[in-house]
Order: structure tokens, then C-alpha cells, then sequence
């Protein structure tokens, strides 16, 4: 009697433990850096690496396209599918910030519901968090990411960080079909539209928009253009061209590996998924020496370029008239120098 107790008392303690685990959502790894967002299945995602010291993290979520996009200091380092509320329980559009976090929270809505990695939105129950992941709007008002990115994310963020929700028809075309570099303000969420460069305007340099701050940038081989961003925030850009053959081609990251003062800086790259290969290899300086810019810009930059710097190249537009939807992601995981 007292053994068929006992094991009766662990059938019941297997069953409410089963009862209480929350399954598993999603592909367990990152797809391919080069992988189109729009070409991700339902439960894929692109994790590029994360350094929280690189800057200001932000989210921005298309219910259009149930995608979230992931920025750091203004460069896009993860893409995701989701799924967010069904009809009569739709996601609520526009800037929300991250109120509360909890790695193991369950619903008090919907049956003690497993909603893993959970960071809280709104007070009345709209979180991002692991969740069923079918390709289409079917959650109660939540973001549902899947199980491993929502805990990437959930690693990387912090409390109070900005999270746009946008939808078409209720929000700018950038931020229903995000870019490579960030279209919001990450201290507000405001959209941070800035005006293209005139035709007579070779750069653009407003360094007292974000005064302090780590620096990155993001070079378009494709418009042509190199973009600069202080703590998530473009203080400049600058047309740019290339000598000795065509602009090169494919996504690449690299990063300031030294500086000294009156000297142009070293460069190293950094391996981002499908080019782990490149990680710690030096640029060459004859590399670096295709690369035209307006002095001017080149005099206001190089003193900010110290080690730790990161620049994205890419052949994708950058420029909201030319945006397309295929992205690819750098990995901020920087090399031993």
C-alpha cells in the first residue's frame, strides 16, 4: 500500500510537471545571415550575435509582414518570425517599452498557459514571448517569437527598452518593412527620418543630435552611401565611391582593431553567419584605400574611430526609396584583439 501511495504521488508530481512545461517553438538554430527575411519559414529566424556595449538595443515589429526586426546601435543584428493577436485580439499598434521580464512566467488568463522568456509590454497582458508560431496571426494579443531567439532577446535586452509595433496603413513604410539600419530613435521610438542628401550635398554631419555615445556604420555599396550612428541615433552620412574596379559585393562586417591619432585606422573583420571564415582576418590597407570619401567627412569621423568601432558593408539599399525586404544581419560578437 504504502509503494502504490508512493508511486500513485510521483505519477502525479511527472503529470503536473508535464502539465507545467512549456514546449519548444521554432528552429532550435539561426538560419544563414544571408538568408531574405521574407524567405524565412514560420519558427526561423536570423541571430547575427549581440555586444551589449555596442550601444542601444530596439525592436521593431511588423504585424504586416509578422516579423520582428532586432537593432543595436542602429544596425540590424536579428530577424525573426512571429505570430501575433487573431482577429478580436489583435497586437496593439505603436511604442511600447519593456516593463517587467520573467524567464519562466505563465498566463493568469489563459489556464497558468506557459509564455517563456516573457517581457511584459502592457499591464493588461501583451508581452513578447516563446509561443505556437503557424505562419500567421493566432496568438491573444501577444508577440510570439520562437523558443531560442525569445531567449537570445530576452538575454539582450534590458528593462525600458523601446519595442514599435506597426502595422501598413497605420505606420510609415519603414517601419512596417524595416531596413538594415534602424528607422526609429531608440530613446523614444519616434521615426528617425533623416532627409536624403541633396544633390549639391556630398555629406552630411550633425554630431550634436546624439553628442555622446559608441559609434557604428553601415555602408551601402549599392546607394552608395556611408551612414554614422551614435548611440542609435544617424549624426551623419556621406556619398561614397570606390576606385580600381566595381563596389564590392555581399554583406560584411568589420571592426576598428586600432587607432592612433593622425593615422588611419586598422581594420578587422568579423565573422558573421555564413563567413565565419573572415573572423580576425586584417583588411589590407590597399582595401580600405578604395574607398572614397569627402575629406571633410573623413576629418569629422576618424577622430571617433576607436577600437571596438563596427561598420556593416552591404549591397542592399539602405535608402527608404530603395528599400527592399531582403536583409541580411551582422554579428556583433567581437573578436579577441
Amino acid at each position: 500500500m504504502i509503494r502504490t501511495t508512493r508511486f500513485a504521488w510521483l505519477l502525479l508530481a511527472l503529470f503536473s510537471f508535464a502539465a507545467h512545461a512549456a514546449p519548444f517553438w521554432g528552429a532550435k538554430t539561426s538560419s544563414p545571415a544571408g538568408t531574405p527575411p521574407a524567405a524565412l519559414k514560420p519558427g526561423e529566424w536570423v541571430w547575427g550575435g549581440d555586444a551589449k556595449d555596442m550601444g542601444p538595443m530596439a525592436v521593431v515589429v511588423s504585424l504586416t509582414e509578422q516579423r520582428a526586426y532586432v537593432y543595436r546601435n542602429g544596425l540590424l543584428i536579428a530577424v525573426s518570425t512571429v505570430s501575433t493577436g487573431k482577429p478580436g485580439h489583435e497586437t496593439p499598434t505603436g511604442v511600447f517599452t519593456i516593463l517587467q521580464k520573467d524567464k519562466d512566467h505563465h498566463s493568469s488568463k489563459y489556464n497558468d498557459a506557459p509564455m517563456p522568456y516573457q517581457e511584459r509590454l502592457t499591464w493588461d497582458g501583451v508581452a513578447l514571448h516563446a509561443g505556437g508560431l503557424p505562419g500567421y496571426p493566432e496568438s491573444h494579443g501577444c508577440v510570439h517569437l520562437p523558443t531560442e531567439f525569445a531567449r537570445l532577446l530576452f538575454d539582450a535586452t534590458t528593462m525600458g527598452m523601446v519595442v514599435v509595433i506597426a502595422k501598413e496603413g497605420m505606420a510609415p513604410e519603414d517601419l512596417v518593412h524595416p531596413p538594415v539600419a534602424s528607422p526609429i530613435d531608440p530613446r523614444t521610438g519616434a521615426e528617425d527620418a533623416a532627409q536624403l542628401l541633396g544633390a549639391a550635398e556630398s555629406f552630411r554631419w550633425e554630431p550634436q543630435k546624439s553628442p555622446t555615445g559608441p559609434l557604428s556604420m553601415v555602408m551601402s555599396t549599392a546607394d552608395r552611401r556611408l551612414f554614422v550612428f551614435r548611440n542609435g541615433i544617424e549624426i551623419g552620412r556621406a556619398r561614397v565611391d570606390f576606385r580600381d574596379g566595381p563596389a564590392p559585393q555581399g554583406t560584411h562586417a568589420y571592426l576598428v582593431s586600432a587607432a592612433t591619432p593622425g593615422q588611419p585606422p586598422a581594420w578587422r573583420r568579423i565573422g558573421i553567419p555564413g563567413r565565419e571564415d573572415e573572423a580576425g582576418q586584417d583588411v589590407a590597407a590597399r582595401d580600405v584605400a578604395r574607398v572614397v570619401v569627402p575629406p571633410a567627412f573623413t576629418a569629422a569621423v576618424s577622430p571617433l574611430l576607436r577600437p571596438g568601432v563596427v561598420l556593416l558593408q552591404t549591397d542592399l539599399h539602405v535608402l527608404p526609396d530603395t528599400t527592399g525586404p531582403a536583409l541580411q544581419v551582422l554579428n556583433a560578437d567581437v573578436p579577441a584583439l
